[in-house]
């Protein structure tokens, strides 16, 4: 097997992380190298078993600090550069819009530009379905395609279509080998507590008051976590320098039928669902059309949401020990419901 060294930044949070896995266990010849400045999503904890493995390095380091880059870059030499790092909480982003603007755009200006001095192979941006802004509920027929203008709602979502569009920039000034993909809400293991699914399900396991925003109705597109670490695979293996592809779940679910059904997955009661005030700007509809990655990778994706959150609730029943220190930060008598 070919051998290649990839640099995972972000590999300490969710999606990153899982795909550190992914790629560990599919490539085994591969060299995979973390980098992340474990801010309060990212947990070392999380990468236990990968410090195992002999082809797996982590090195703390913020994507912004450019000497601490360029000399990662100097000794690993890497050949493919996958950039999950990134401020991704809508509602931090609401509270401190700054903070994203320099992490999710000039995180990944520092990352080009070494990837440019370094002759990397490919550098790929991983961005969110957020950046088209969100389509109305009476309209199931219309979906986000990569030919929808961007059209973003909050601070997180402008500072990833910023990103996009620096990121397309450089392949078009400086020849940069790129490629993006745009996903849908994901979830899986090692998914931060503050977010909509683990925070649910953690408050019922507490029988805690599940806040849910406005009138619950607000539609998400899902996507199980390692059906996405397979289209990454697939992207950056690929000849298609310069594109951009959507990755979609097909699984269409209202945050309050979500919130049910993990209730009646707990056997919780559905009394302890309480409506709360809505996020302001808040996004009513994400639903993408992934037809191009089907069409040119031959990517589907694989699990049902019936299926995945069944594993993904008991995941969270069986690693207690994961998410529980993790409570420390985010009081479970909190009103404002956390997602995606």
């Amino acid at each position: 097997m070919e051998k290649k060294t990839i640099i995972v930044t972000g590999g300490a949070g969710f999606i990153g992380s899982n795909f550190v896995y992914y790629m560990l266990k599919k490539y085994p010849a591969y060299k995979i190298v973390c980098l992340d400045a474990l801010t309060y999503a990212g947990n070392l904890a999380t990468l236990k078993k990968a410090m195992e493995n002999p082809n797996f390095r982590f090195v703390k380091a913020d994507i912004r600090d450019a000497e601490a880059v360029d000399k990662l870059f100097t000794e690993e030499k890497p050949d493919i550069v996958v950039n999950f790092a990134a401020e991704s909480h809508v509602d931090r982003s609401i509270k401190n819009p700054e903070l994203f603007l320099q992490t999710n755009i000039m995180g990944p200006e520092v990352l080009m530009e070494a990837c440019k001095k370094h002759n990397v192979a490919r550098y790929h941006q991983v961005s969110t379905d957020e950046v088209y802004g969100d389509l109305p509920l009476d309209r199931p027929d219309l979906f986000f395609t990569e030919k929808t203008n961007l059209h973003a709602s909050s601070p997180y979502s402008a500072s990833k279509a910023s990103a996009d569009l620096l990121t397309l920039a450089y392949h078009r000034t400086y020849g940069l080998p790129v490629t993006i993909s745009r996903c849908s809400n994901n979830y899986g293991p090692y998914h931060f507590p503050e977010k909509l699914i683990p925070l649910m399900i953690i408050r019922a396991l507490h029988d805690e008051k599940l806040p849910v925003y406005g009138d619950g109705k607000n539609v998400r597109d899902w996507l199980y976590v390692e059906d996405h670490c397979k289209a990454i695979d697939m992207i950056i293996h690929a000849d298609c320098v310069g594109e951009v592809y959507n990755v979609g779940g097909h699984n269409e679910m209202a945050n309050i039928d979500i919130v049910k059904l993990i209730l009646k997955e707990l056997g919780k009661p559905e009394s302890l669902i309480e409506f709360v005030e809505d996020r302001k700007g808040h996004d009513r509809r994400y639903a993408i059309d992934p037809t191009k990655i089907k069409t040119q990778l031959g990517w589907e994706p694989e699990t049902k949401f019936e299926n995945g959150i069944v594993k993904t609730i008991k995941w969270y029943l069986d690693h207690k020990d994961w998410w529980e220190p993790l409570l420390g930060g985010l009081s479970l008598e909190k009103k404002d419901q956390k997602r995606n």
